[in-house]
């Protein structure tokens, strides 16, 4: 939405008022050009922008036209993966279009897409090395800033050990930067590392992975367009992941697939529905299960499918059952009628597609919501389906990738975990003692102990030192790719920055952190290069994953992230381990090398089978892609998928194709097929939990079976297929224990698909996940919830320890908030930006398009308090924090509710903190964090963030 048009005419000053704000006066066109970067050539490039294409037209130089290189990358955004084809001359990148023959964006991009030239090129970046002395930013060197930060850290580990020092990674780092991240975590001894996944995803892999398998989106967008109906809650694809929209419109126009939306806000998503479900936020669970409740009632459960691979569905119907449609209605507000309604289109419009996003899994509830939509799908028997699954569409470019990669507190990667034996196989990988990286920690409690999350890393500062599960407090803090102002409980992530020894802050661009923190000195800002200024392989949504291209050598002084991490390892002593098989040219680390070290011990995921090789045949020959199976048609790749899918199962000799659609026993799994996979034993209650007569397509086992070892090989006589080299290297880990996920020849892998088997076992997909606080999804009051009447039936937790740290429910919930603060306050994206927002509102083509931030507001609720369309309103939180915005009427939100986005940063509760940037770094738009008001709350199992249902109070300004 353009708040700042109102029936086509501009309420205010267009972006020279922000450009004002850099100097203090009013700026003509010509000025605003020349400090924008848009000199001749960018006049060139804005004459041609249109239809995502942007292209700088010049005449020819002397003597002949110049070379122009083709360079082909991935955008950095969203999780679409949308190719960039970027023109170079000179080592200048000139101009840019979306890559028509890649299979994802099909020749589109959003206005985010169009602009990521001008994010490398971007004059608002940070360009060099800055460390701020006595209140203001001074320029150093890169060997003063490593040799600083370098010393700091050795005194701090060396007086309270590694864990007081937090390493903040990033999900736009590639996949090779973020392996790496999570090692030199590992090496500098500390499980206090974690990323963006925990505060935008982490209840959808918990949830998913405990109900059947593997965490991650079971099918992809253009699979969408064989589905039947399109079931999407607490999502907005239309503004987070524009392009993603026409695989969904694909399916709505040719298969006249029915498009239901389930959101508290009536999104530009919605616009496009035959159905918009309105509910209260925070009631998922409730909606879900009155779905259910029809589809029970009235027999529409698919008997067969829940027979062979679904366990526990009878004690969801326990607890459907009293999910009445009256009862639904009392707690979500939606009629019992749109209830049955709904639950009639998807029974007969099979399959069909679930989709969800940030509004599902911000919830205290997340992880309960997340199991909820699965099971729905399970009860519909339309999981491991083409067009059918749940696709969950991830935020950030290599969201994904960074969570497989294991940037995360309590596991490493590929999902291992932290356990003895976890440490035990990345050792062997990385070819390094096993004691020796025990001796890195400060003790192996710790070593096997869950960190502290990111979505809390502050209260590791203010926590007093007796009540934390670890030597000391947090002394340190690294953020590296990651914007302050997404997280919620600002006022005290202030307060713990002014307790910090240090802050260190590596980005392309400062971030809020450069001006929140109320200090004087201990801050560094490192530049990190873009992505387009390195090389390296980028996981999308669907788990593909792509090769991109360097497009440019690093501007300005900036270095690329694996670069920076080379340098702090070796000032820290450690270098030499970490790089021991990943060759190092100057002080660059090889990506390749890297890549190749990822195969080498990723087999729990089948990231193994993506050599940096075939990666890039897949994006020099993306042509060759069908443009809805995703598969090769002949060609060099025929018969892959493009971007080889995790699991790609075995090494790269194996030539598996990727797997395309999770679950789906269709296809053999040498082709890409799947069954669930047998994590969670092989009975339970005396109940079989492995698959009945259900199977991949030629498995010479034609029923469940547990995960293959070498024992169930030798067992089955399948030994017998294993060469002796892979006899050996089974052998070597632990003989016949050694499992699937352990032996690095990859031969228990190669041997059970070619007798047609998953690696990972065949069984049902589990309802009720008897290790989480609630085994099957039970509807919880948020803790701030506006409806104290059914606090009493639906209460939240009991107060608890989690992630090293005490963590409240009960306490805050016995609370009432609501006569100072009626109305729910929720948060969301916008098309213009993204996340934190400091890279999108650095570029003057999408600052252009939003330059204020603003609350919606209903109209009833404006008028009750007085509150009239574009003034400026105050916000205020329960927890103190008040936010000056400006107010936007509409119907979009309903009565009691408010909506803001949560991409502006760089005020703070009324004061315009421009001045307190470095020189130059400045966004163009800057705006209060909408975080500053998100109150306290975290999910059950993964402490995620509540963003979508806490309470404000909104008046005149």
């Amino acid at each position: 939405m353009l708040t700042r048009k109102t029936n086509g005419v501009a309420t205010g000053p267009r972006l020279s008022k922000a450009f004002a704000g850099t100097s203090g006066s009013a700026i003509d066109r010509r000025t605003f050009l020349k400090r924008s970067g848009l000199t001749a050539g960018g006049l060139a490039v804005a004459s041609t922008l249109s239809f995502g294409r942007v292209k700088k037209a010049e005449a020819a130089a002397a003597g002949g036209a110049a070379k122009v290189d083709i360079k082909k990358s991935v955008c950095t955004h969203c999780s679409v993966g949308c190719t960039v084809i970027a023109e170079v001359q000179d080592g200048v990148w000139i101009g840019q279009e979306p890559g028509w023959d890649s299979p994802f964006n099909l020749g589109a991009h959003c206005a985010k897409g169009a602009s990521v030239r001008e994010h490398a090129h971007g004059e608002r970046r940070l360009k060099n090395p800055t460390k701020l002395v006595d209140g203001k930013w001074t320029k150093i060197s890169w060997d003063q800033a490593i040799t600083e930060i370098g010393d700091k850290i050795l005194d701090i580990w060396k007086t309270s050990g590694p864990d007081s020092v937090y390493w903040l990674g990033s999900a736009k780092h590639s996949n090779e930067q973020a392996y790496l991240f999570r090692k030199f975590a590992a090496f500098a001894g500390t499980n206090n590392v974690d990323h963006q996944a925990r505060i935008c995803h982490s209840t959808t892999v918990a949830g998913v992975a405990n109900t059947w398998g593997y965490g991650a989106m079971t099918n992809s967008y253009n699979d969408i367009h064989n589905s039947r109906a399109i079931f999407l809650i607490g999502g907005n694809p239309a503004e987070a992941h524009p392009v993603s929209l026409q695989h969904l419109l694909k399916a709505k126009e040719q298969n006249n697939a029915p498009m239901i939306v389930c959101d508290p806000r009536f999104t530009r998503t919605a616009a496009h529905a035959d159905e918009y479900v309105r509910f209260r936020p925070g009631t998922d669970v409730a909606l879900v299960w009155g779905i259910l409740w029809h589809v029970f009632e009235n027999g529409w459960e698919d008997k067969e499918f829940i027979r062979q691979r679904v366990w526990g569905m009878d004690k969801v119907r326990e607890e459907v059952a009293r999910w009445t449609p009256e009862e639904v209605e009392r707690v979500t507000g939606v009629p019992g009628s749109q209830m049955k309604r709904v639950a009639r289109t998807l029974a007969n419009n099979r399959p069909f597609t679930i989709i969800w996003c940030m509004g599902g899994t911000q919830h205290t509830n997340g992880n309960n919501n997340t199991r909820a939509y699965c099971i729905l799908g399970l009860a519909l028997g339309i999981v491991g389906t083409q067009g059918g699954g749940t696709n969950i569409f991830r935020g950030h470019d290599n969201v994904q990738g960074a969570t497989d990669l294991g940037v995360l507190c309590h596991t490493l990667p590929g999902y291992y975990g932290i356990a003895t034996g976890s440490w035990k196989h990345w050792s062997r990988v990385w070819e390094v003692d096993y004691e020796w990286v025990k001796g890195r920690f400060a003790s192996q409690k710790l070593m096997e102990a869950a960190g502290v999350p990111v979505s809390r890393w502050f209260d590791l500062a203010l926590e007093a030192k007796d009540n934390i599960d670890q030597p000391d407090n947090l002394r340190a803090m690294v953020f590296w790719g990651h914007a302050p102002n997404s997280q919620t409980r600002l006022p005290d992530m202030q307060k713990a920055m002014g307790k910090l020894d240090m802050l260190v802050v590596i980005d392309p661009y400062p971030t809020m952190t450069a001006v929140m923190h109320d200090r004087k000195d201990g801050v560094y800002l490192l530049p990190a290069s873009t992505q387009f200024e390195t090389s390296g392989s980028v996981t999308a949504s669907n788990r593909s994953i792509q090769w991109r291209e360097k497009v440019v050598e690093p501007l300005f002084e900036s270095k690329p992230d694996h670069e920076i991490m080379y340098l702090l390892a070796k000032k820290l002593g450690f270098a030499d381990q970490l790089f021991k098989n990943i060759k190092v040219e100057g002080t660059e680390p090889s990506v390749e090398d890297t890549l190749r070290e990822i195969n080498r011990g990723m087999w729990t995921i089948g990231y193994t089978g993506q050599s940096p090789e075939r990666l890039k045949a897949h994006m020099a020959n993306q042509h060759t892609f069908d443009r809805t199976t995703l598969q090769a048609v002949g060609g060099p790749c025929d018969g892959d998928y493009y971007g080889l899918p995790w699991p790609a199962w075995g090494t790269p000799e194996m030539k598996h194709p990727g797997t395309p659609v999770l679950y789906d026993t269709s296809k053999p799994v040498a082709e890409g097929g799947l069954c669930f996979r047998a994590r969670f034993g092989v009975e339970r209650d005396g109940q079989n939990l492995l698959a009945e007569g259900s199977y991949p397509s030629g498995s010479e086992i034609e029923d469940g079976y547990p995960e293959f070892t070498m024992a169930m090989l030798q067992k089955l006589g399948w030994d017998k297929d294993l060469t002796d080299t892979e006899k050996a290297a089974i052998e070597k880990v632990a003989g016949e224990k050694t499992n699937w996920k352990t032996d690095l020849s990859g031969g228990i892998q190669r041997v059970a698909i070619k007798h047609g088997c998953a690696p990972f076992g065949n069984a049902k997909a589990r309802c009720v996940v008897w290790n989480f606080p609630d085994p099957v999804p039970t509807h919880r009051e948020p803790l701030y919830t506006s409806r104290r009447d059914l606090v009493a039936d639906y209460p939240t937790y009991e107060d608890r320890r989690m992630y090293r740290l005490p963590i409240l429910y009960k306490s805050i919930q016995d609370k009432d908030y609501t006569k100072d603060y009626p109305m729910i306050l929720t948060s969301g994206r916008l098309v213009e930006y993204e996340g934190g927002g400091d890279e999108t509102r650095s570029n003057p083509w999408l600052a252009e398009l939003q330059q204020d931030m603003f609350v919606e507001i209903n109209p009833f609720d404006a008028n009750s308090n007085g509150v009239k369309d574009g003034q400026m309103v105050w916000l205020y939180g329960p927890d103190g924090a008040k936010l000056k915005v400006k107010a936007l009427v509409t119907e979009r939100v309903g009565r009691g509710v408010a909506f803001m986005p949560f991409h502006f940063g760089g005020h703070w509760m009324g004061e315009d903190l421009r001045k307190n940037y470095p020189a130059g770094a400045d966004p163009y738009v800057l705006g209060e964090a909408s975080n500053t008001a998100q109150t306290y709350g975290y999910d059950s199992v993964t402490n995620m963030q509540e963003t979508k249902a806490t309470l404000c109070r909104i008046e005149p300004a």
